[in-house]
């Protein structure tokens, strides 16, 4: 059979466009200017004959037929990449790409790669970490579930978020919850850490690598939470990611509140304590995210088959 089909480049550059809603982020992904977004995207709509935007003052929006025609554009792109990788499975062997929040990378992730390298003793891990791999709630509207994993040139991605991720493949790994976590200096001296109004004479350390707090229990959350409303949580010290809040609770420089799953190692071996019995679930939980077309490639189905055991693991734990 014989097919009419548009330039790939002008395909291409209407799915980032919908996508994004936005010549300016499609010309970014893309690597190109956005006039020549813009430029791909007429010549579509005069192959086709018909109107695919809406173009407002500061916003694109997709016309009806535009909407109709996105996902059979995603699912040719999709079939493409899958065509494109049986090819390539053979010559890449065990090589695997994968992306992760700083926080689960090095709390969580790094300290039980000895066990997937045990297992897996072939498959040559890349691991990268990325603050990108946290949903942001202002990313709302249309297209905002979608996640570009082609950003990070990554196979895999584990991503803290909602888990609505169309067109890639998605296995939840577990649910954290939030717990205040110290050096177990802080249990004695001047102010002895014992009831929650103690937090009174300690530092707060706050955590700023997940971007939108109401995705997650901030210190005032977390206390009205246990029924303590005279603490001031504004004050304390802030961090950009969670290493380096949990490096300045280990060495005592104050309170964070933290993922339970990434100080559970520390508790054990006496670094950090967890001085009440309190712990608040997080609206976001951590998902193993893959797309469609490399779900079926031997070291993603190892990787996926081992982080899901280790994400058990931890919920049961």
């Amino acid at each position: 059979m014989s097919y009419q089909l548009p330039p790939l480049g002008s395909l291409r550059a209407f799915e980032a466009a919908a996508r994004h809603l936005s010549f300016k982020k499609a010309a970014e992904e893309l690597h190109v200017t956005p006039a020549a977004i813009s430029h791909q995207v007429k010549a579509l709509e005069e192959y086709l004959s018909i109107k695919l935007f809406h173009r407002l003052t500061r916003a694109l929006e997709l016309t009806e037929v535009a909407e109709a025609m996105l996902p059979k554009v995603r699912e040719g792109f999709s079939c493409l990449a899958a065509a494109i990788e049986r090819t390539h499975r053979h010559k890449e062997g065990g090589s695997l790409v994968v992306s992760a929040p700083p926080g689960f990378a090095a709390r969580w992730l790094l300290p039980r790669l000895h066990s997937f390298r045990f297992h897996y003793p072939n498959i040559e891990l890349h691991l990268t970490s990325s603050l990108k791999t946290i949903d942001s709630n202002a990313r709302d509207g249309p297209g905002a579930d979608v996640v570009d994993l082609r950003d990070e040139a990554s196979d895999v991605s584990i991503r803290f978020g909602n888990g609505r991720y169309p067109g890639f493949s998605v296995d939840p790994i577990f649910s954290p919850s939030y717990v205040a976590a110290c050096s177990p200096r802080l249990l004695g001296g001047a102010h002895p850490l014992r009831t929650l109004q103690d937090l009174t004479h300690h530092t707060l350390i706050h955590d700023d690598s997940i971007p939108d707090e109401a995705e997650r229990p901030n210190w005032e959350e977390w206390l009205k939470m246990a029924g303590v409303t005279d603490v001031e949580t504004s004050r304390g010290l802030h961090f950009s990611n969670a290493v380096l809040a949990l490096g300045a609770a280990m060495d005592g420089l104050g309170v964070v509140l933290a993922l339970k799953p990434f100080v559970t190692a520390d508790v054990a071996d006496g670094r950090l304590c967890i001085p009440f019995d309190i712990a608040a679930p997080s609206r976001y939980a951590f998902y193993l995210v893959t797309p469609e077309a490399l779900a079926d490639r031997p070291s993603v189905v190892a990787f996926r088959e081992w982080m899901l055991a280790e994400g058990a693991r931890e919920t049961l734990s």
